[in-house]
């Protein structure tokens, strides 16, 4: 049984997933009698949901109680860019899905769901959100509530002995630890989705994430290709296709395959170093950028989010939409290091539109049963824009610097 067990953590997380997925789609279509199978879904959505919010507490909170203040890094350009690549494409993201709606099919529905009247209302419930008891937070998974009694938090706990810290640290380890357990079961988790999906709802319904497939895909593929030459393009003042293509083919296409931009922080480093970037400089953005420079990210929770509105029949206007570019933008630059850690931040843009967190971690489930593609297209996005924006503004300093 050890063995089994080996060789079978041996395969890649993808390969797995690719496995349970179409095990799911198998017996979803001969032996949908076996009802029993769909308790693997809801065992897997249920862990996530227990997890997540304990997950983004302590990451927020443990990363700003580690900042040294008054520290002086000479980036803020390059975390410029980085804010910026990452709003921009959560606004492509936005303006995909009205031009391409799409909605899910989800395994139940929740008919009782009031939308919101307008920015107003969305508003005043993000407000309430803020507000909340962090008890209640935590036990009713309003994310919006988590985050800001993490900001709180990880700020007053700067002064903290360095013990304190550590054991901050070591807690949000500990609970990464736990979603990586959660995740490697994964392929269970998926077929069981999919299978409940198949048996009650038909195989047509995968026509669904064929198309959910489709929009993140070109929403990332259009700031890989155009929205990142435009920035680049920007801050050289020349052609900036050589240097977009060099960073997609030397970093993107190696965090495609790891799906994880802390594992290619060391491809990162060399190809700076082939760049010829300042040593000082890139030492401090490519690992800073692996953690909140998160356009991928940020696509994938406003188009999931958007997704699951679509989905409940709640109509988003204009004003609504830009709130949901800057949530995302926010949200993606907390994303988690672990593999589809995105797909655990969409239940906070879902609650922009009062969408129950049930619905919202069906939809995170979703996000798994297409993340094979989803998340490597993420993750190169995510890794090769670090290297991306870090020559951008050095270059461009580079350029000022020749003028004058």
């Amino acid at each position: 049984m050890k063995e089994i067990l080996k060789k079978w953590n041996d395969i890649s997380l993808v390969k797995r997933i690719i496995c349970g997925l179409a095990v799911g789609i198998l017996l979803g279509v001969v032996a949908p009698q076996l009802t029993a199978l769909s308790l693997l879904g809801d065992l897997f959505v249920g862990a996530l949901k227990a997890v997540a919010p304990l997950l983004v507490l302590f990451l927020v909170m443990g990363a700003l109680s580690n900042h040294k203040e008054g520290k002086q890094t000479n980036m803020k350009s390059i975390i410029g860019l980085y804010l910026l690549g990452t709003f921009l494409a959560g606004c492509v993201a936005v303006v995909a899905s009205f031009l391409f709606p799409i909605s899910l099919t989800l395994a139940e529905s929740a008919s009782d769901v009031a939308p919101p009247g307008g920015i107003g209302e969305v508003l005043h419930t993000l407000m309430m959100n803020l507000v909340s008891n962090p008890i209640s937070a935590l036990a009713d998974a309003n994310y919006i509530g988590i985050l800001a009694w993490a900001v709180l938090l990880g700020i007053a706990l700067r002064k903290a002995s360095d013990g304190t810290k550590r054991a901050i640290g070591n807690i949000a380890d500990a609970i990464s630890q736990i979603v990586r357990w959660i995740i490697n079961c994964a392929p269970f988790g998926v077929m069981g989705l999919v299978f409940t999906t198949i048996s009650e709802q038909g195989i047509d319904a995968l026509l669904s994430y064929g198309k959910l497939i489709l929009l993140l895909v070109g929403s990332m593929a259009f700031v890989a290709f155009i929205v990142n030459p435009i920035i680049t393009f920007i801050g050289i003042r020349k052609n900036p296709y050589p240097l977009v293509l060099k960073c997609l083919k030397d970093s993107g296409i190696t965090a495609f395959f790891t799906r994880s931009s802390a594992a290619n922080i060391p491809v990162n480093m060399k190809l700076c170093e082939e760049l010829g970037l300042d040593r000082d400089t890139y030492a401090v953005s490519i690992p800073l950028g692996s953690t909140i420079n998160m356009g991928g990210a940020a696509v994938t929770i406003s188009i999931l989010a958007l997704a699951a509105a679509n989905t409940m029949g709640i109509e988003v206007d204009l004003a609504s939409a830009i709130v949901l570019s800057v949530l995302s933008a926010v949200s993606a630059c907390g994303a988690s290091g672990v593999a589809g850690g995105s797909l655990l931040l969409v239940p906070l843009a879902c609650s922009l539109f009062g969408i129950p967190n049930d619905i919202a971690m069906q939809v995170v489930g979703v996000g798994f049963i297409v993340g094979v593609i989803q998340d490597s297209c993420e993750t190169a996005i995510n890794s090769s824009t670090d290297v991306l924006y870090t020559a951008v503004a050095e270059y461009a300093q580079k350029r000022k610097l020749q003028k004058n």
